[in-house]
């Protein structure tokens, strides 16, 4: 392994374990549930079973090839490997975030897509929909969320949470916090008494999600 390699590596991991934590602080997971990864050419970091995210270290970096066989480390990788290798498999995708966010789960136990009240579903590609639910670690969980995600950047997980995939961790990250938005915000306004929320049309989803294509998929 090159140095250059080695640092794309390392770097790739860091940002692996920062995203990890970063679901923890922000209440998209609790304890160990959830999951992240990114790619590096035919690497794959993944987040490995059953080890808190603060407690992980540089040492603990874990990765598999694009069939799912170990590479790199010491420690099992993580149970939903299943899913990660499926979005990689089947898209451009560079990062996976899968979580346990609260209202989007709760959301998947109520709809087979979320209500587009808000223009930002456009940041996903369109309407979310919900995959259904198998076992979690399973291949059958794989391919129900692999449906899910035709022509989209994120799904929800049947009883179980959301995946959002990206280019960066980052953008990965940031649709994963959009999705769980948009769930409680959907949540809060279906809760109204006598009311029923207003929804966007698919023409003026398909009109912000070109306009989106000048701003780098973020909406404004």
């Amino acid at each position: 392994m090159s140095d250059a390699w080695r640092e794309s590596i390392e770097a790739a991991w860091d940002a692996v374990v920062t995203t990890a934590r970063r679901t923890a602080a922000e209440g998209l997971v609790v304890g160990t549930s959830g999951n992240v990864s990114a790619r590096v050419g035919d690497t794959i970091l993944v987040t490995p079973s059953g080890v808190p995210y603060d407690r992980l270290r540089p040492e603990d970096l874990t990765a598999v090839d694009p069939e799912g066989k170990r590479t790199h480390g010491e420690l099992t990788p993580t149970s939903e490997l299943p899913l990660h290798l499926t979005v990689y498999r089947n898209t451009d995708a560079a990062a996976v975030v899968h979580t346990h966010a609260v209202h989007a789960t709760a959301v998947s136990t109520l709809v087979t897509e979320v209500p587009s009240l808000h223009y930002a579903s456009a940041m996903l590609g369109g309407p979310v929909r919900v995959a259904a639910y198998a076992r979690y670690g399973t291949e059958e969980l794989a391919e129900n969320m692999l449906l899910a995600l035709r022509d989209r950047s994120g799904c929800l997980l049947g009883n179980h949470g959301t995946v959002t995939y990206g280019a960066t961790l980052d953008e990965a990250y940031d649709r994963t916090a959009q999705l769980e938005w948009l769930c409680h915000l959907w949540l809060t306004a279906s809760s109204v008494p006598g009311r029923t929320p207003a929804l966007l049309t698919p023409g003026q989803l398909a009109e912000v999600g070109e306009a989106l294509k000048g701003y780098g998929q973020r909406p404004r």
